[in-house]
């Protein structure tokens, strides 16, 4: 394990927003062979979220990444596809309180919940997308949904698939899809209730704004905050005769900074470099930090997981054996980042709380930190 900090000078101080939205991302290319089930070879990389985690809070936060990273594991044990892992463990994180996605989410201006998702196949470069949703638990089913059917290939009168939808048809395709519907009411918790009481009324407060007045203007401002745009929350692609690497990326933090500067698919693009370190603290620095799209922005927030693998070069033992080298790594310039992960060969995931060092500024510094684990797939037969 390494780890590396980066502070720039001449910092101001600024606030730091709450925890941010969840991800996930596998490496894993195909489904095992049916007898090599018990013998799966992937990787499992998950967030809590770009923002502040407390001291007091962390066994907690910490707890929900391994379950996340253990549901995903479990499903591709099972022969399950990359895609299918992910969102096993989207829903793991969407139903813990404790994250700012499904269950517990932030509310908006108008006091509703308000979900995105977003999931992609590097094999097939699909994409499938939800913003805006109530009303349903777990928005990554309607994610994964989106990118299934899409496969399935035009629809009647030659209509091309959706990849994106957004509010209330977003809801109204899940519910026609056997998606259940939940009660928005009943996704929130005491604390995403008291967090939004304390915020509206410091945001009134300061913008003398009363439940009243300028209510168009309001929703602009709630309608803009969703992150599910394609190459900006997340990214998967595989190897292919140009990229040397399969990667996969997710990010959270700030919306609107994570969309104008499409991170995720900046960051993936980056890692065909050789170094992977240098590569995304370089991202990270000039396409994020110091991206002219943000040049009039003081505190850029955001973070990303990243996971980058290829096959081993090193001669085998024997050619049924096949080894990939898994590079995982995170970055953020918010105060701190949780992440889990786990191969699945663990018998249990790790998890860590990454936190900027004492004097970094939030926004104007970044923290990287990462590791390499060496998957080997030994095929066994049945007799």
């Amino acid at each position: 394990m390494w780890r590396v900090m980066e502070t720039p000078l001449n910092c101001a101080e600024e606030q730091q927003p709450p925890p941010a939205s969840w991800s996930t991302v596998t490496p894993q290319e195909s489904t095992p062979d049916r007898n090599d089930k018990g013998n799966a070879v992937g990787f499992v990389l998950v967030h809590a979220g770009a923002g502040y985690h407390s001291e007091s809070k962390a066994k907690e936060y910490k707890h929900v990444c391994k379950r996340a990273c253990q549901r995903a594991v479990d499903r591709l044990k099972a022969g399950a596809l990359a895609v299918d892992a992910v969102t096993a463990a989207l829903v793991e994180l969407e139903d813990s309180p404790f994250t700012n996605a499904g269950m517990g989410s932030n509310l908006n201006l108008s006091g509703e919940i308000e979900c995105d998702a977003s999931i992609m196949d590097g094999k097939s470069l699909r994409y499938g997308a939800v913003g805006a949703v109530s009303g349903i638990n777990n928005p990554v089913l309607v994610a994964n949904r989106l990118l299934s059917e899409a496969q399935k290939g035009k629809l009647s009168a030659g209509r091309i698939p959706p990849c994106f939808l957004v509010g209330r048809g977003a809801h109204d395709w899940a519910v026609n899809h056997g998606i259940p519907p939940c009660p928005s009411e009943k996704m929130a918790t005491k604390f995403s209730l008291s967090a939004y009481k304390r915020n509206k009324h410091k945001m009134e407060l300061a913008e003398k704004v009363d439940t009243g007045f300028n209510h168009h203007s309001k929703k602009r401002r709630q309608a803009s905050e969703t992150a599910a745009h394609h190459g900006c929350g997340c990214w998967a692609e595989n190897t292919s005769t140009l990229n040397p690497y399969s990667t996969a990326v997710s990010t959270s933090g700030c919306g609107e900074h994570l969309i104008r500067t499409m991170l995720a698919r900046e960051c993936s693009s980056a890692m065909q470099c050789e170094d992977a370190h240098q590569a995304l603290l370089e991202a990270m620095q000039n396409k994020f930090i110091s991206s002219p799209f943000l040049a009039s922005e003081d505190c850029v927030l955001g973070g990303v997981i990243v996971l980058r693998c290829c096959r081993c070069s090193d001669a085998q033992p024997s050619p049924d054996i096949q080894a990939i080298l898994v590079e995982f790594l995170w970055s953020h310039t918010t105060e701190s980042m949780c992440v889990g992960y786990m191969s699945a060969q663990d018998g249990k995931a790790k998890t860590h709380i990454s936190r900027l060092p004492p004097g970094a500024v939030a926004g104007q510094s970044l923290a990287i930190e990462g590791g390499v684990c060496r998957l080997v797939n030994t095929p066994t037969t049945v007799d």
